[in-house]
């Protein structure tokens, strides 16, 4: 009885770490050939998975001391706005203005009773313009084809700002009942970007201190070197980082055995979130995400290379130089007398 326990334990544990991997398998690599190993136990095995060596990085050292920092912020977008696109058909120019204003009233009641202020719904005209149909014109040795206005079409976009998430489910359900579908895009806006700019500088400036105070108890005093400095910030919005992937599995061997083709269903396409990873990140804030958000970013480098070394000078040593003139007398006598340079 405790046997059948523990394998029931075991597989209970390989099914719940299954269900932790999800779907998503699109970039395991799988081999199929002799796997040398150090166990000759492993055969022919399939082997899954990233198959890492050392982790390791080589270090190169080097006269010069760089700092480079990155922090990610993860922001949560203090106001939303949906963007739905309206397209209404019509046979003038009057019923289908007629037309889309019935939708898009029916739409403000049904957005006022969730909830969402009159003030928070805009509408933004795309296009109103007429439609052409091919009119053919048969003759007895020929044959026309004519275009000729047949109505009018005219697209608008709805623009519903929100505040929290959890009201998007009805302000789909409240288009939906009005025959709008067609979600164009969720921006998402962050109220001060300055104080998160500011938040992440403070924290750079902070790591980078603490850094110098490392190099400094390693015998590495900064202050003793030359700097030069990059920094640059970036902000990614959701919109940029979904991904997708199918899943599905369509082999057929009883289809091979009997020689017959295969019919293809289309595949469904999900898609995902994706942020960015923490692996080259010094500080996160708000690491934890249960919804997408807005990742702010700031990185600063400085490199740090030795001040040259002062040379000494050595002092100069003046050489006196005494000036002299010859007086030649009618009789051939030289005397010679002093030279006075000294100014009055």
């Amino acid at each position: 009885m405790k046997k059948i326990n523990l394998i029931l334990c075991f597989l209970v544990t390989q099914f719940t770490i299954a269900q932790h991997l999800g779907n998503y398998d699109q970039n395991v690599l799988i081999s199929r050939q002799n796997i040398a190993t150090s166990s000759a136990k492993m055969g022919n095995a399939q082997r899954y998975g990233h198959q890492n060596g050392n982790p390791r990085r080589a270090l190169n050292p080097s006269a010069n001391i760089t700092i480079d920092v990155h922090a990610l912020l993860n922001a949560k977008a203090s106001s939303y706005t949906a963007i739905f696109n309206v397209a209404q058909i019509g046979p003038s120019a009057d019923a289908t203005s007629t037309l889309m204003n019935e939708r898009v009233s029916n739409i403000r009641k049904a957005l006022l009773a969730i909830g969402i202020k009159k003030s928070d719904i805009a509408i933004d005209v795309i296009s109103f313009v007429p439609v052409y149909e091919i009119e053919v014109t048969k003759k007895l040795f020929s044959t026309k084809y004519n275009e000729v206005p047949k109505g009018f079409e005219l697209q608008q976009n709805i623009h519903i700002q929100f505040k929290k998430t959890q009201q998007f489910e009805k302000i789909l359900a409240a288009c939906a009942s009005n025959e709008v579908y067609n979600l164009v895009k969720v921006d998402y806006f962050i109220e001060n970007i300055r104080q998160v700019y500011e938040k992440l500088q403070t924290q750079l400036v902070q790591l980078i201190q603490e850094k110098k105070a490392y190099y400094k108890l390693l015998g590495f005093d900064l202050s003793d070197y030359n700097a030069v400095i990059a920094d640059d910030k970036y902000c990614y919005f959701p919109k940029d980082f979904y991904r997708n992937y199918q899943a599905y599995n369509s082999i057929s061997f009883e289809a091979l055995k009997r020689n017959k083709g295969v019919t293809k269903a289309k595949k469904q396409t999900s898609y995902y979130y994706q942020p960015l990873s923490y692996e080259n990140y010094d500080v996160v804030i708000n690491p934890s995400i249960l919804e997408p958000v807005v990742q702010v970013g700031m990185q600063i480098k400085l490199v740090y290379s030795p001040k040259p070394k002062e040379q000494k000078q050595e002092p100069k040593t003046e050489i006196k130089t005494e000036h002299k003139y010859y007086v030649i007398s009618p009789d051939g006598k030289i005397d010679v007398k002093p030279l006075n340079t000294s100014s009055n």
